[in-house]
């Protein structure tokens, strides 16, 4: 489909609801229709399970199940260098490098405010001048979210919002995307107590993001409402499972000024796995 049309099938496509219905339907337990699914889905876009927990077709209860598939124990090594920033996610770089004026690259011209993002003015103002990645995870990559550095969670903040699809050619033409979905913003404190901060955002058919400390997010009806979680804890190691997407979205991460240095191979357009080193740890 062209995508003019796409952009212009979605302004007028129910979002919410098209979203709410995605939630039921991969969940539902009618064993030819999850089989059917989801060897339709492995086939259509190419999944490859090598690195997954299970790799039979039929072993999964639900579609969702097995689009939110664990990896084996010993697939996606972390990088063997301490100071190495791990990727949080499978998928293909949008966007690597600096934060200009409190601003984010979406797509070519367009920008955004990293205040926009985090819908926090504060929270913004330890970014400028910073780092940050965006990683759009495509319906054949492993959907779990994990943490590129070691670090003590601060606070959880779900940002009620849009549901439009989030793939490069929308990207492309909605101005202000990725601060206009609906959004979970995870705040961090990493080596010396620096910020850092990872933001799922949802999509077009994602019924919700998931956190190991809230359980479902995104799909509990709270219209306009921001809800918020502070925490002192737990630290956690570099690569720990933070969240998932049931269905696929996109990854953001941002870190404050002179903290990151990105490889130069991690740049727009490079495909990218979990757990792979994209960049190094300044020194403190």
């Amino acid at each position: 489909m062209r995508p003019s049309i796409s952009l212009a099938l979605q302004r007028v496509y129910p979002r919410r609801l098209l979203s709410r219905i995605a939630l039921h339907a991969t969940r539902v337990r009618i064993p030819r229709w999850q089989h059917w699914l989801i060897r339709t889905v492995v086939r259509r876009y190419e999944v490859d399970l090598c690195d997954a927990v299970e790799s039979d077709l039929r072993a999964w209860p639900t579609f969702n199940a097995f689009f939110t598939r664990a990896l084996r124990p010993d697939a996606r090594p972390l990088p063997v260098e301490p100071d190495a920033v791990a990727a949080p996610a499978d998928g293909t770089v949008q966007n690597a490098g600096d934060i200009a004026d409190s601003r984010l690259v979406q797509a070519k011209s367009l920008t955004y405010t990293v205040e926009a993002l985090l819908g926090d003015r504060g929270a913004a103002a330890d970014f400028t001048g910073g780092s940050t990645a965006t990683i759009y995870l495509a319906p054949r990559d492993y959907h779990r979210v994990h943490l590129p550095v070691d670090g003590t969670l601060a606070a959880l903040v779900h940002l009620p919002g849009d549901r439009f699809s989030v793939n490069p050619a929308t990207a492309e033409r909605i101005p202000h995307l990725f601060a206009r979905n609906e959004r979970v913003v995870f705040h961090f404190r990493g080596a010396g107590g620096a910020p850092f901060a990872i933001v799922m955002v949802g999509a077009l058919l994602v019924g919700s993001i998931e956190t190991p400390w809230t359980g479902p997010v995104a799909d509990r009806p709270s219209p306009g409402r921001v809800r918020r979680w502070d925490f002192d804890g737990p630290t956690l190691e570099r690569g720990a499972e933070i969240g998932r997407f049931n269905m696929g979205s996109t990854v953001i991460a941002l870190f404050p000024s002179g903290t990151v240095c990105w490889d130069p191979d991690f740049r727009e357009g490079a495909p990218v796995r979990c757990r792979q080193a994209i960049g190094r740890l300044r020194p403190t």
